[in-house]
């Protein structure tokens, strides 16, 4: 089966006319048209809510097309068995019966597509949904389409791909579903993503990871019933994939020696406040003093372990793992005691995590810089 990109950006194009936003203005010379999709010079595909393929003014080519409507979009299968799947297209109300929520039914057709168009800017979820049911795999041709500005440039859009195995070809790209290459996508085994409060750090993590099959989302921090605390965890787990799965846990170097998975841990600063629960270390602890405490060596000694053992299981570990870490280096002195053992605590870890990573960055207002060795 041949795929022919007639375009492959938004409604509007990219850049889009007259439009003054940094990311039309830092587009490329060569624009991108609205997106088209040419089946076998038989069969025009093009994306809105509700679609019916058309053949009008196309000429005459091989019978045989076979085209379903289903929750993931439109399926379309070539009279040689090549497989595609447009998710632009979305089925009429009356096509397949009710569907809601991220998910497709557990019992539609397990067949793996060899092409999938799918706009990476508009829940790229839902490519690891894909391939948590098997309906996307290594040898799956995975392709941009519907691009715009809702992307800064053309640049981060080329890095958000890498993540998700995905690639953007331009426009008047065909695509023959026999004899495809495999994906073979690669990552990083330790991730460690760096920076201050409201940075963007938690939403660059969950972004590199969207398109993972399965991920397990660890919520570090204090136990119990901190409305604060709860709401917090809810609001990021409303903003997660639906078919991510959450742990919430302070035994970081436990679960890092029995996982084998992807892990995406948010965060080492709440981690080590609660270790220091944990450890009663805070100056004051059990005297409410203000002042030091003459024997805090002993608690500060049985968060000083537990780091260590964070550290070793981080090295050891066999998942692929993303941290977000705050960046305590750049405010003031902490006034307090217990502000100048946290900083100083939090800070040796993440330089002795990012030691041991194969990836380091820094977050500064949704920026993401590259740390390198």
């Amino acid at each position: 089966m041949r795929i022919f990109l007639e375009g492959t950006a938004g409604p509007e194009g990219w850049p889009s006319p007259g439009c003054r936003c940094a990311s039309c203005g830092r587009t490329s010379a060569r624009p991108r048209r609205p997106l088209s999709v040419v089946v076998d010079d038989v069969i025009r595909l093009s994306p809105g809510p509700p679609h019916t393929p058309s053949r009008t003014g196309l000429r005459p080519g091989p019978d045989g097309h076979v085209m379903e409507h289903t929750p993931d979009g439109l399926a379309v299968t070539g009279p040689d068995g090549g497989r595609l799947l447009h998710a632009g297209i979305r089925p009429p109300a009356d096509a397949s019966g009710p569907h809601t929520g991220d998910r497709a039914p557990a019992s539609h057709s397990p067949t793996p597509y060899d092409v999938v168009l799918l706009d990476p800017l508009d829940r790229p979820e839902r490519l690891g949904d894909l391939r948590r049911r098997g309906l996307a795999t290594p040898r799956t041709r995975v392709v941009a389409v519907g691009l715009d500005h809702r992307v800064p440039s053309e640049a981060e859009l080329a890095r958000r791909l890498t993540f998700w195995g995905m690639e953007a070809v331009p426009d008047g790209t065909a695509l023959e579903t026999r004899d495809l290459p495999s994906s073979g996508r690669s990552a990083p085994r330790r991730t460690l993503l760096l920076g201050g409060a409201r940075s963007g750090k938690s939403e660059e993590a969950e972004l590199r990871l969207a398109a993972e099959p399965r991920v397990t989302y660890v919520a570090t921090g204090p136990s119990g019933d901190d409305p604060s605390w709860l709401a917090r965890v809810k609001a990021h787990r409303d903003r997660r994939p639906a078919h991510w799965e959450t742990v919430e846990t302070t035994d970081l170097a436990g679960l890092l020696r029995v996982s084998s998975g992807t892990l995406l841990i948010d965060g080492l600063g709440t981690w080590i406040a609660a270790v220091f629960d944990e450890c009663g270390a805070w100056p004051g602890y059990e005297d409410d003093s203000a002042h030091e405490r003459d024997d805090a060596e002993v608690p500060l000694d049985r968060v000083a372990l537990r780091c260590d053992e964070l550290v070793e299981a981080w090295r050891r570990t066999e998942a692929r793992v993303v941290a977000v870490s705050d960046e305590v280096g750049f405010g003031v002195i902490p006034a307090t005691a217990s502000g100048r053992l946290f900083r100083d605590a939090l800070g040796r870890l993440n330089q002795r995590l990012a030691r041991e990573s194969e990836d380091v960055a820094l977050v500064v207002a949704g920026r993401v810089l590259p740390l390198p060795i």
